[in-house]
């Protein structure tokens, strides 16, 4: 038996969230297509015969502007230490430029200077010529080898959309982690608390119907769970934002709600409330109460 944990990282709209729900086989992360969706690390369990894997989902990588900025990059780099393997992920559909590199250098700098532990995989096959991936193939490689060379290293074309290639990236994670118990029941997938579990799928509903600055501006967190009933708060930092959040006779938090309870066990019921709270993504101690 093989058990180890597996950091998935990369810039922000990589697919790591993507990837990390199709290699698991079900949804521990919530997606989107905005830029920093993913703001805990989350963990997502494998189940196989001869290995458990720990994938760990983690923001992307990028150069903050806010302190929540900050503490997210902060989450991803502690997300790396002491990991037996680091899975760097590029987006096939975009050139390689200095933020790529900078994930890989980070990705390499946690498993050691042979790459023993690193893997790298192009996602977004699915939407690229066969040229335009070979080309971030290439380019990833030689990047590593500027920075000091992995030998041991090993890059994976896939598409987190179709399932392509994706096996094969999971029998590698399982074949370098190393030998040992298992840390988790079968019946687990993800580690992460139910309360932040559900704020999340809010957030990520939230997400869907978003525009502009307003994605970055919400947090959600759930202030009371007494099933089944679970009532979540919906922070933004301007007032004009909370009209947006409600919707035209309340419509927006009522598609949300519905589309939230789908995805939790029958018979809940979810309170939604939004309240603003001033430029909270600066300030710490409005950081630590909504746990990030």
């Amino acid at each position: 038996m093989r058990t180890g944990f597996a950091t998935v990282v990369g810039r922000p709209n990589v697919g790591k969230s993507s990837l990390v729900n199709r290699m698991v086989g079900t949804k521990v992360s919530i997606t989107s297509a905005r830029p920093n969706t993913t703001r805990h690390s989350v963990r997502g369990i494998i189940h196989r015969s001869d290995a458990q894997i720990v994938l760990v989902d983690t923001p992307g990588l990028h150069r903050p502007r806010t302190a929540l900025g900050e503490r997210l990059v902060g989450t991803a780099d502690a997300s790396l230490a002491d990991v037996d393997v680091a899975v760097a992920v590029l987006d096939a559909t975009a050139a390689i430029g200095p933020g790529d590199r900078m994930v890989l250098e980070r990705a390499l700098s946690s498993v050691g200077p042979a790459g023993a532990g690193l893997l790298v995989a192009v996602n977004k096959v699915d939407r690229a010529r066969s040229a335009e991936v070979l080309e971030r193939l290439v380019t990833a490689s030689a990047a590593i080898d500027e920075l000091g060379g992995a030998p041991s290293a090993e890059y994976f074309p896939v598409s987190a959309l179709t399932g392509e290639g994706v096996g094969p990236l999971v029998d590698e994670i399982a074949a370098r982690v190393p030998e040992g118990p298992a840390y988790y029941p079968e019946e687990m997938v993800t580690d992460t608390p139910e309360a932040l579990r559900v704020a999340e799928l809010v957030r990520e509903q939230l997400l869907r119907r978003a525009r502009d600055e307003l994605p970055h501006s919400i947090a959600c967190r759930v202030t009371e769970w007494d099933w089944p009933h679970i009532r979540c708060e919906i922070v933004v930092e301007r007032e004009s934002q909370k009209g947006i959040v409600i919707g035209r006779g309340g419509e927006v938090l009522k598609e949300v709600g519905i589309a939230v309870r789908t995805q939790l066990p029958p018979g809940a019921y979810l309170d939604l409330h939004v309240r603003v709270e001033k430029h909270w993504q600066q300030r710490p101690d409005a950081l630590d109460r909504f746990g990030y």
